[in-house]
């Protein structure tokens, strides 16, 4: 979902970047607090990082401009809550832009608006709120990741049909166009990385339970949660 080097408008490039950069400031304050607080969790932090690299520089060929992979970033704000990925999330797309020539850096705004800050604020959402109707912390994991996925992606397709709209049906048809393109990679890839986070969530439990009572991620109710 990463779109491409120069192929945003220089006013929609410069658009996102203002969106997204207080989210990016608040985050550096959030990981600095963090890192005073908690100097326990920093490698759990380094480790929700460089999972978000590596899952998401796997790409697949999607719609002209943009890819398809899976995100990482619901992991972090699983763990650690939304607002840490902003930072964490601009770094990897950073990199990634830089060494693999994945992204670019005029539409680096638009990709860390879609995939560091919509993915993780609507996977810890989705979290809380199946917690709260009573779903097991596996299901709440998987259903977290996999609509943070979701919701990343049609943010990208949101702002490629902002910045291309259809010249018969607008916005809204370049929006379905676009989501449609990206649908047959996506929606498997968001499933897999769903699967996949429950995963990492179920061995970190078993190996690093301290780090993760100490960010309150295992409530008594969870600590306790028969594993599966």
């Amino acid at each position: 979902m990463h779109i491409t080097e120069g192929f945003l408008p220089p006013l929609h490039a410069a658009a996102w970047t203002v969106v997204a950069l207080p989210f990016v400031v608040a985050s550096v304050w959030r990981v600095n607090r963090l890192m005073q607080d908690q100097p326990q969790t920093k490698l759990l932090l380094a480790a929700a990082g460089a999972f978000a690299f590596l899952i998401s520089a796997l790409k697949l060929p999607s719609v002209t401009g943009s890819c398809s992979h899976a995100t990482g970033t619901g992991l972090g704000a699983i763990l650690f809550g939304p607002s840490v990925m902003a930072l964490l999330g601009t770094l990897v797309l950073l990199f990634q832009a830089l060494l693999l020539a994945h992204g670019g850096i005029t539409t680096l705004g638009a990709n860390v608006f879609s995939m560091a800050i919509v993915g993780p604020w609507v996977a810890y959402a989705v979290l809380r709120g199946t917690q709260r109707l009573g779903g097991s912390l596996a299901l709440s994991v998987f259903l977290a990741a996999m609509l943070g996925d979701w919701a990343t992606y049609l943010t990208a397709a949101g702002q490629l049909a902002l910045a291309f709209p259809d010249p018969a049906s607008g916005i809204t048809g370049s929006f379905l166009k676009f989501a449609g393109v990206f649908a047959p990679t996506q929606l498997p890839l968001a499933v897999v990385e769903g699967l996949l986070t429950v995963v990492i969530v179920n061995f970190l439990r078993e190996y690093s339970g301290e780090e993760l009572q100490s960010l309150h991620f295992l409530r008594p109710t969870l600590a306790t949660e028969t594993r599966t």
